[in-house]
């Protein structure tokens, strides 16, 4: 650190045009005023002296406008990067979900004789994700997301290699421990908009989540085709050479996390705000329906989605293709939304948007109680994908509301626990009540939970929380 002096030993003139302070002001970089570089990788401006990136905090050096101006063209430039770093990880992400959730029950049915057990593996990828949320968290606050994620990817790739051998060697219970352990991944992969809330302004924290998770639209259209048209492309074994080509994707995104440049929260400059005690951050309603809002969103679209293949092609003998057509709608209303609802969110707030979101996934219910075509299912999973973006994407720009930037891993660690809970026990009940009860049933399980989602919207409509500009919020 060094103070400003129009008398300093580097000659530089008073009130240099290039760097505004007042004399005699801190300057954070103290260096010569308006001596910076441009680093060409990354490519964003640092200081020579510090070697600092730009940030958010600009603490002191506030009264530089030169420094000012170059922060925050340099935080719009890696922003941009970052956010479209995560949508092509989202993408990944979303073709191997897309293409282990559509084969999980089909092929575990092949490999069992059980039939109430053809779910169970995706059922354990989603239980392991749930138990991984909080370890996930913990570890990217050590070392970071973009380290942290490129681990996952890793481990992605390993996981769906072991599933293809899993096929060669007809096991079950291998097939299992795949989907296990890619269940780890996808702890990491929720946390994917996270990252981008910590890339941009907290005003833009919806717009950037929604952002992001159009990646999942590629996926949407990749994964389906890699179902089908990789049915054969290993020989004897069916979806093995699908299986192959994803683990290939996941070491693309490996790469592609180690470019993600500094985000929010990372470097503090200045003096942090303390953390507060979880149960003082648990005691706020807006945290709470936050938390319920997402919790439900996901179960609901895991509960019908992880049933809808079982259902379609296992029990109403629809061919695979017209089953993986089905998904890849379902997946479309899912993320296709993500186009508008980060600005529908900014323009209408977060709890008008959640409410058509859970309004969107009680239709769904509706719908699949109609019948069980082709069409039912088919508007059945497009008004299940579309309530699922609105709730989840409002629920997860409301909880970033509730913390401080201290506080940030532990109220997503909490967050994602919940969600990916109660994502696993609806995994697990869809083989079982398919099997048992049928698809009626099935539909009808999660309507009192939407309608406790939609009271609690009603009781936080007016906290200070969700009421204040977003541009305010911490």
């Amino acid at each position: 650190m060094g103070e400003y002096n129009d008398s300093a030993s580097s000659g530089a003139p008073a009130n240099d045009a290039r760097c505004m302070a007042a004399p005699g002001a801190t300057h954070r970089t103290g260096h010569t005023p308006g001596t910076f570089y441009t680093e060409t990788r990354p490519k964003i401006a640092l200081c020579r002296r510090s070697g600092m990136r730009p940030g958010y905090d600009t603490g002191p050096q506030k009264n530089c406008l030169r420094c000012r101006a170059l922060c925050e063209n340099a935080q719009r430039l890696m922003a941009k990067r970052n956010i479209t770093t995560l949508f092509f990880c989202q993408l990944i992400s979303a073709t191997g979900s897309i293409v282990i959730v559509t084969l999980g029950g089909i092929l575990g049915s092949s490999l069992t004789d059980n039939q109430a057990l053809a779910t169970l593996p995706v059922s354990l990828m989603v239980v392991m994700t749930a138990v991984s949320t909080i370890p996930a968290s913990m570890l990217m606050r050590s070392i970071g997301r973009k380290t942290g994620s490129a681990l996952a990817s890793v481990t992605a790739a390993v996981a769906i290699l072991l599933a293809a051998y899993a096929l060669i060697e007809s096991s079950f219970v291998l097939f299992a421990v795949a989907a296990s352990l890619y269940g780890i991944n996808m702890a990491f992969t929720q946390q994917y908009r996270y990252a981008a809330v910590e890339s941009v302004e907290p005003r833009f924290a919806g717009r950037a989540i929604s952002l992001v998770l159009v990646g999942a639209i590629g996926g949407a259209l990749l994964g389906p085709e890699l179902v089908t048209r990789g049915q054969h492309w290993f020989g004897s074994t069916p979806y093995a050479g699908t299986l192959i080509a994803v683990a290939g994707l996941f070491g693309v995104q490996a790469l592609l996390f180690l470019s993600l440049g500094p985000m929010r929260g990372e470097d503090h400059h200045g003096v942090a705000e303390g953390a507060r005690p979880m149960r003082e951050i648990w005691r706020q309603p807006v945290f709470l329906m936050a938390v319920l809002g997402g919790t439900f969103a996901y179960g609901t679209m895991t509960l019908i989605m992880t049933a809808t293949p079982l259902s379609m092609h296992v029990h109403d003998g629809y061919p695979i293709e017209v089953t993986a057509n089905v998904i890849r709608s379902h997946v479309l209303g899912m993320y296709i939304p993500s186009l508008v609802s980060g600005f529908l969110i900014e323009r209408f707030g977060t709890v008008r948007m959640m409410g058509i979101g859970a309004l969107a996934l009680l239709g769904a219910c509706f719908v699949g109680l109609q019948g069980q075509s082709v069409m039912h299912y088919w508007y059945a999973l497009v008004l299940l994908g579309v309530g699922w973006n609105f709730l989840y994407v409002g629920g997860t720009t409301m909880l970033t509301f509730t913390y401080r930037m201290s506080e940030r891993f532990k109220a997503q660690a909490i967050n994602e626990f919940c969600v990916f809970g109660t994502s696993a026990t609806g995994s697990l009940l869809a083989g079982t009540v398919i099997y048992l009860y049928g698809w009626t049933s099935l539909v009808l399980i999660p309507v009192p939970f939407l309608l406790l989602v939609l009271a609690g919207l009603f009781v936080v409509r007016n906290n200070v929380l969700v009421r204040r500009p977003v541009s305010n919020v911490a």
